[in-house]
């Protein structure tokens, strides 16, 4: 099967997964053919969704019955198994409905992918953002096997110390943020299903509901974690703005409010994602973002 993977979706992998991305770009062919057999459809190929995500492979697909779809193929790190686990949970409500599943490929329904909330005016964005992201705030499924916050978060604080200790300067920065998680952690108000990676670009036009959310990385906790990675949306509009740090705050205190979402602690999860993030980056190279994602941690 020919085709070529976005460029975006193979820097990413080598990023994540060093020279194991190469052999599994190698492979995607034959993947590609597993999963279209192990789904239970027959489904024609139409072309890949471009400039796709950064963690696997999306396939536009025709199904028997002339239906469209879309083929997710991602490999064994992404976790499949457990966006799976999350969409059959919310069965399509407020997010992409998962039709079946197979090796490493989950078969959903076709949303746009060319249109998400990031098409719209950021007031109206953040709207219908706030609107979509509650409804997959639901109890969790018995016996599930998603990370906490306190888990996740856990496994991103050494990193960041590494990358203060190779550039001093980014040491108060990244103490303020692992402070702010150490107190978070202490208590969580909530166990709820999140999203995990919720953003406006995660947000897609459909066909059954306006709007529709895509690419989970679930995990159970409290809702002002989901929150804060909305906060920081279109980042580099705020750097650009004279009024930025202002805007930013002040869409803290105006998400917290539309969602009864406590201030200060979606302040603090914020502060941590912001910083983690920004981190993360640079320690990949991608030090341009990294130094916008800081530099918004910076007026927190």
């Amino acid at each position: 099967m020919g085709f070529e993977p976005p460029q975006r979706l193979v820097r990413a992998l080598g990023e994540s997964y060093g020279d194991d991305a190469a052999d599994w770009l190698a492979r995607l062919p034959a993947l590609t053919e597993e999963a279209l057999s192990s789904t239970g459809q027959k489904s024609t190929v139409d072309r890949v969704a471009a400039p796709g995500g950064r963690s696997s492979l999306v396939l536009l697909v025709t199904l028997p019955d002339g239906t469209p779809a879309a083929l997710k193929i991602a490999p064994s790190g992404a976790a499949p198994e457990l966006e799976q686990a999350a969409l059959a949970h919310w069965n399509g409500w407020g997010a992409v409905r998962l039709l079946s599943s197979g090796t490493g490929a989950l078969l959903l329904e076709r949303l746009h992918p060319e249109v998400s909330l990031r098409s719209l005016p950021e007031a109206k964005a953040l709207l219908e953002a706030a609107g979509t992201v509650r409804r997959l705030w639901v109890e969790p499924p018995a016996g599930h096997g998603f990370e906490t916050v306190a888990e996740r978060t856990g496994r991103r604080t050494e990193p960041m110390r590494a990358c203060a200790a190779a550039d001093p300067s980014l040491e108060p920065l990244v103490s303020a943020a692992l402070a702010a998680r150490e107190e978070l952690v202490a208590h969580s108000p909530e166990l709820l299903l999140l999203h995990g990676n919720f953003r406006q670009s995660k947000v897609l036009a459909g066909e059954r509901m306006p709007w529709l959310t895509v690419g989970p990385e679930p995990l159970v906790g409290e809702r002002a974690y989901d929150l804060a990675r909305l906060v920081r949306d279109r980042v580099e509009d705020l750097i650009a703005s004279p009024g930025g740090a202002v805007t930013a705050r002040r869409r803290i205190r105006k998400l917290a409010d539309s969602l009864d979402v406590d201030r200060e602690r979606l302040h603090g999860w914020t502060l941590f994602r912001a910083v983690e993030s920004g981190t993360r980056a640079l320690a990949v190279g991608r030090r341009q973002e990294g130094e916008v994602a800081l530099e918004f941690a910076g007026w927190l």
